[in-house]
């Protein structure tokens, strides 16, 4: 999956990047998209955190073009919007690479994920 990613055109690469969730938005999305999200307390965000993030999407999506990409299973909404924090810093090419690896990441965990589910069903 990750060499179909790396091998298509940037613009398949940017769509891929543009159906992705906002991190803490409070909007519809995948049942995966959401457990991962509640797993990092992104469900439970104080309504200064909540605005927080909201600011930190909007700067992130204004300058990049897609959002803040990042495989939060199991991180803290602290090292997540630390993380928002810095890559806001990076250059565009950067930052694009970067989602890519997160898109990777976020596939490899649900296919691990996936295996598991489907070996404890077949024992």
């Amino acid at each position: 999956m990750a060499d179909a990613v790396r091998n298509s055109s940037q613009k398949k690469q940017l769509d891929l990047l543009r159906v992705h969730p906002d991190l803490g938005e409070r909007t519809e999305m995948t049942d995966e998209s959401e457990e991962e999200q509640a797993s990092a307390g992104l469900d439970q965000l104080t309504p200064e955190q909540y605005e927080t993030f909201q600011q930190l999407n909007t700067i992130y999506r204004d300058k990049f073009g897609f959002p803040f990409i990042m495989a939060v299973r199991e991180e803290s909404v602290e090292t997540i919007q630390n993380a928002m924090e810095k890559r806001i810093d990076h250059s565009t090419s950067e930052e694009f690479q970067t989602a890519l690896d997160e898109v990777n990441v976020i596939a490899k965990l649900r296919l691990e994920e996936l295996v598991a589910t489907s070996e404890e069903q077949d024992s």
